[in-house]
């Protein structure tokens, strides 16, 4: 059965490929992530595309092209992130540079100035100079992705880096609340 993904900002196909039948009844969530699995060990170009909800666990993404890639949603957990940045507790760092003061968080752009990102500007940019590193090799979107999980290795899913303003900060100061509990 084939399997196609989009373009992210088109509907135009980025990639395509054929995986077995037995996952003919599975979720689409899977279906997705075993597609992508086999891409990757094909060596496509998954740049650009529209990978969002997608089963990634357990994947080796070195010298993966994600570059502009919308990752949101999907599930990385044991994933082969190797020289990846770690932002020690990451969502009540990110809440907390991203909340004060109000206008320091701004979602219609990756980064506005220094002191105003949005929430995957602020994931690459306190995650120092490698988090420009792999923002210029990867995008910000996918290079925030992986950040995330690298530093919250049991997130449940990627957090949605094209909410509204009002939307992200909810979100992050739910995770940052969780994260302060759990310590």
């Amino acid at each position: 059965m084939k399997v196609k993904f989009e373009r992210r900002y088109s509907s135009d196909i980025a990639f395509e490929v054929e995986i077995g039948e037995e996952h003919k009844n599975k979720s689409s969530r899977d279906q997705r992530g075993e597609a992508i699995k086999k891409a990757i060990k094909e060596k496509l170009n998954l740049s650009g595309s529209d990978l969002r909800d997608s089963d990634l666990s357990g994947s080796d993404l070195s010298g993966s092209d994600l570059r502009d890639s919308n990752l949101s949603g999907s599930d990385l957990r044991d994933s082969n992130l190797r020289g990846v940045p770690f932002i020690k507790d990451i969502h009540q760092t990110v809440y907390s540079a991203a909340s004060v003061p109000p206008e320091a968080l701004d979602m219609s752009t990756w980064h506005k100035c220094e002191t105003t990102h949005c929430r995957a500007g602020w994931v690459v940019t306190l995650a120092g100079e490698g988090g420009k590193a792999l923002e210029w090799a990867m995008g910000t979107a996918a290079a925030a992705a992986i950040i995330y999980i690298k530093s919250d290795p049991k997130i449940e899913k990627i957090p949605n880096f094209y909410a509204s303003n009002e939307d992200a900060l909810a979100d992050m100061k739910r995770l940052a609340k969780k994260e302060k509990a759990a310590a």
